[in-house]
C-alpha cells in the first residue's frame, strides 16, 4: 500500500492511499481521516460510500467531516466509487454507469464481472487492508453514504449485520430495482433476472433484517432526484428513521448541514 498524500487536520490527518486490489484487479484509492485519539489506541471505523461520479476525494474535501470525526475519535475511510484503469469498452460512455458508478455490487455479467466487484472490495478486501495498516478496531465498524453510496451503505448494513453495528445515509437510492439508475446498473452488472437484483436492493433487504437497529436517513425535499430515483417511501422497516429536510437538495451543502447528527448517531453505538 502506497501513501499518496498526508495533511494535518483537526489534530489528526487526512491521508490518501493506493493499493493493488485482488478484487478489482486494478489500483484502488481510498482516503482516511485518522483522528488524534488514534495516536494512543485503536479507534472505531466509520466507512463512507460516495455517490455517482465521485472519487475517494469528494467527502473528505467537501463535507467537513474531520471536525466531527475528531470530536468522537472515529477513523473515517472513504473508498473510490468504482475500479479505474480497467479500460473496459463503454465504461466511460455515461455518467451513471461504469466509471464512478460501481453501485457497490459484485458484477456477474461480462465484461464487468472481471473488475466491478465493489461489494467484496468494500466489505472484505478494504477492511483487511485498513485493519492491517491503520489503527482501526475491527469489532467496531459503522457505514454510511450518499445517493448511490447511501444505497451501498444500506445494502451492506442490512446484509452484514454482524460486522457493521451502525448505519445511516443521505438521500439514498432506496429501491434501485424500481428506478432508472438502478435498472440500468443492475441490468448491465447483474443481468436481466430481477430475482438476482434483490440481493442488492435495500427496500427488499430491510424486510429480512434480524436485528432491530436504528437507521438514520436524511432526505431533502427539494432534491431533484427524489421522486424518480430515490423513492424513500419504499423503505419501511423496523428502526428506520427518515427525516425529510425542508428545502434541501442533493448536494454537499445538504450533507454538511446534517453531518454532525450522523456522526453522533454512529458514535452512540461505536464509541460506547
Amino acid at each position: 500500500m502506497e501513501l499518496l498524500s498526508k495533511a494535518k487536520s483537526h489534530g489528526g490527518s487526512v491521508e490518501v492511499y493506493q493499493h493493488l486490489s485482488a478484487e478489482t484487479k486494478t489500483n484502488m484509492r481510498f482516503s482516511a481521516f485518522v483522528p488524534p485519539q488514534a495516536k494512543t489506541k485503536k479507534v472505531p471505523i466509520l466507512y463512507w460510500l460516495s455517490g455517482l461520479t465521485c472519487t475517494e476525494e469528494n467527502f473528505m474535501a467537501k463535507a467537513g467531516a474531520q471536525a466531527w470525526a475528531a470530536e468522537h475519535g472515529l477513523l473515517v475511510i472513504a473508498p473510490d466509487t468504482s475500479p479505474r484503469g480497467a479500460n473496459l469498452p463503454g465504461e466511460s460512455d455515461s455518467w451513471d454507469f461504469g466509471l464512478g458508478a460501481g453501485f457497490y455490487v459484485n458484477a456477474t455479467q461480462e465484461p464487468w464481472s472481471r473488475h466491478y466487484r465493489m461489494y467484496d472490495y468494500v466489505t472484505r478486501e478494504l477492511p483487511a487492508v485498513v485493519q492491517e495498516k491503520l489503527p482501526g478496531r475491527s469489532d467496531r465498524m459503522g457505514i454510511f453514504g450518499h445517493s448511490m453510496g447511501g444505497h451501498g451503505a444500506l445494502v451492506i448494513g442490512f446484509r452484514e449485520e454482524d460486522r457493521y453495528q451502525s448505519i445511516s445515509a443521505f438521500a439514498p437510492i432506496c429501491a434501485p430495482s424500481l428506478c432508472p439508475w438502478g435498472v440500468k446498473a443492475f441490468t448491465n452488472y447483474l443481468g436481466p433476472d430481477r430475482e438476482t437484483w434483490k440481493a442488492y436492493d435495500a427496500h427488499h433487504l430491510v424486510t429480512q433484517v434480524k436485528q432491530r437497529r436504528a437507521v438514520l436517513i436524511d432526505q431533502g425535499t427539494e432534491d431533484k432526484f427524489l421522486k424518480e430515483q430515490l423513492m424513500p417511501e419504499k423503505l419501511k422497516g423496523p428502526g428506520v428513521e427518515i427525516r425529510m429536510q425542508e428545502g434541501y437538495d442533493h448536494s454537499y451543502y445538504f450533507i454538511s448541514t446534517f453531518l454532525r447528527d450522523h456522526f453522533a448517531h454512529h458514535a452512540k453505538v461505536l464509541c460506547t
